[in-house]
């Protein structure tokens, strides 16, 4: 079979890539910019549907609401915060601090077993990178022996027109970005506002937004792959967690040894040589620059883009496919199939649970808060054999429906409240409300000078939604 084609021998551009440099660092230790081939293939297309369905929720969801509520909002200015429709206040910063801890155990865990699956396929830098400003960038410049050659030549009017082009369109791309983005902080009602007012009337987010628009053209017009491989924490941690056991991206050396140019009608198991032909092919489409021959690498980011290439070339000369392919480091070694193990399964179910803990933190708050606080320096008055106390209370509806509620004392009994207004609180969605109220005993049922009291909260129907321990506060009785 004769595979003298374009796709498959490397052009002199690219051996002297090869020969002067690794990765994306020459010999000198200067960057080098990484030119990548544009990939096709089977998962090539899985991450492009992957990516198109992950780009139109972070388009969509700023315009979805949940009973009103916007799906996710992080407004750090207004101290608004919505997850999933759900809002979150200041009180409930506990269960995200929670919540933050059981992503960091659910990330260790999948890495371990699943590798570096996220930065491929789900990282926002990857998607935004591999199918937007590099899809605009073969648009423009063309593939990668094009790119290289621009590159290369001298600043003449092609070179000029093109990536003033480029830069241009990766400009706006970075603002239309920066807009959505935007509307995760502030709203889209916000950003709208911003657009049709003007920046002269919202001075500070319209800076704001210029600052994640230039942050946003740094990062893909220049910084690139420099984000996962020397910015990105989880890059680094990944090393330290993956093992012989963990799914990844390898290249099979033991098949693939003593790999050799590919020679028509050869027996190349006879002459002692390896399934890999050395077309550097897998080289060629890395968005990161390096060659995954040379073993498990931190700049791997799992992308697949080597698989597809290699697929396409052992099709083209006839040997089975996958000398590249997700595998463990001990399936390569010992040349076994593929197995979910127990390990695996045992990870997966946890990971599942995980998720659900998570869920319920977030869901399993209530729909009332309520908080009773002695006034600071205050204390208790007795008159006609009745003990008070005054109190601050704090209510707070976590829902978007009017409420109409009741205090009562819950523990002990015989616990009057006395109100500096109506007994009826009527609070609106998404309110904080605060009133005064005086708790009163009779003086023979306080048996302690700090008497633990809980006060309930109870909605039109009787039902208590809420309640606080508190301290009812008398005087001091020697017990004998």
């Amino acid at each position: 079979m004769n595979i003298q084609s374009d796709n498959l021998q490397p052009t002199e551009l690219d051996y002297e890539d090869f020969r002067n440099s690794v990765g994306t660092m020459d010999q000198s230790g200067k960057r080098k910019w990484v030119f990548p081939r544009k990939p096709k293939g089977k998962y090539t297309n899985y991450r492009n549907y992957t990516s198109y369905f992950l780009l139109a929720l972070f388009f969509g969801i700023p315009f979805i609401k949940i009973n009103n509520n916007p799906v996710f909002l992080f407004n750090v200015i207004d101290r608004r915060f919505f997850i999933f429709g759900q809002p979150f206040y200041l009180q409930d910063f506990f269960i995200l601090a929670l919540g933050a801890v059981t992503s960091v155990i659910f990330v260790m865990l999948f890495t371990v077993v699943f590798g570096r699956i996220f930065c491929g396929w789900l990282c926002p830098q990857t998607i935004f990178m591999e199918s937007v400003f590099r899809k605009i960038e073969y648009w423009i410049e063309g593939d990668r022996n094009k790119q290289m050659k621009l590159d290369r030549q001298e600043w003449d009017a092609e070179k000029i027109r093109k990536r003033i082009i480029k830069w241009s369109v990766f400009a706006l791309t970075s603002v239309i970005i920066t807009n959505f983005m935007f509307m995760y902080i502030v709203g889209y009602e916000e950003v709208f506002k911003i657009i049709t007012e003007g920046p002269l009337d919202h001075s500070l987010k319209f800076l704001g937004m210029v600052g994640f628009a230039i942050a946003f053209y740094f990062t893909f017009a220049w910084l690139r792959e420099q984000v996962c491989t020397l910015v990105c924490p989880y890059g680094r941690l990944q090393g330290v967690l993956i093992d012989k056991q963990t799914i990844n991206v390898y290249y099979d050396f033991k098949r693939g040894e003593n790999r050799s140019k590919w020679r028509n009608n050869e027996d190349r198991k006879a002459v002692g040589k390896g399934d890999c032909i050395d077309c550097h092919q897998c080289v060629v489409v890395c968005p990161t620059g390096i060659d995954i021959r040379n073993g498990q690498q931190l700049e791997c980011v799992n992308c697949t883009a080597c698989i597809d290439a290699c697929d396409e070339v052992m099709e083209k000369v006839g040997l089975p496919k996958g000398l590249i392919r997700y595998a463990t480091e001990a399936e390569i070694e010992n040349q076994e199939k593929f197995k979910f193990t127990s390990r695996m399964k045992a990870t997966a179910v946890f990971l599942c649970l995980l998720i659900g803990f998570l869920g319920f933190l977030m869901y399993d708050r209530g729909t009332m808060e309520a908080k009773f606080i002695k006034p600071a320096g205050s204390t208790f008055f007795i008159k006609n054999g009745k003990i008070t106390n005054s109190f601050i209370y704090t209510l707070l509806n976590k829902t978007n429906e009017k409420k109409v509620l009741t205090l009562k004392v819950v523990a002990p009994k015989n616990g009057e409240i006395d109100f500096f207004g109506p007994s009826k609180i009527i609070l609106k969605g998404d309110q904080i409300l605060k009133g005064n109220i005086n708790i009163t005993f009779p003086e023979k049922d306080i048996q302690f000078s700090k008497q633990n009291m809980t006060i309930g909260v109870f909605d039109e129907k009787g039902e208590m939604v809420d309640s606080f321990e508190t301290i009812f506060e008398g005087p001091f009785k020697l017990l004998l």
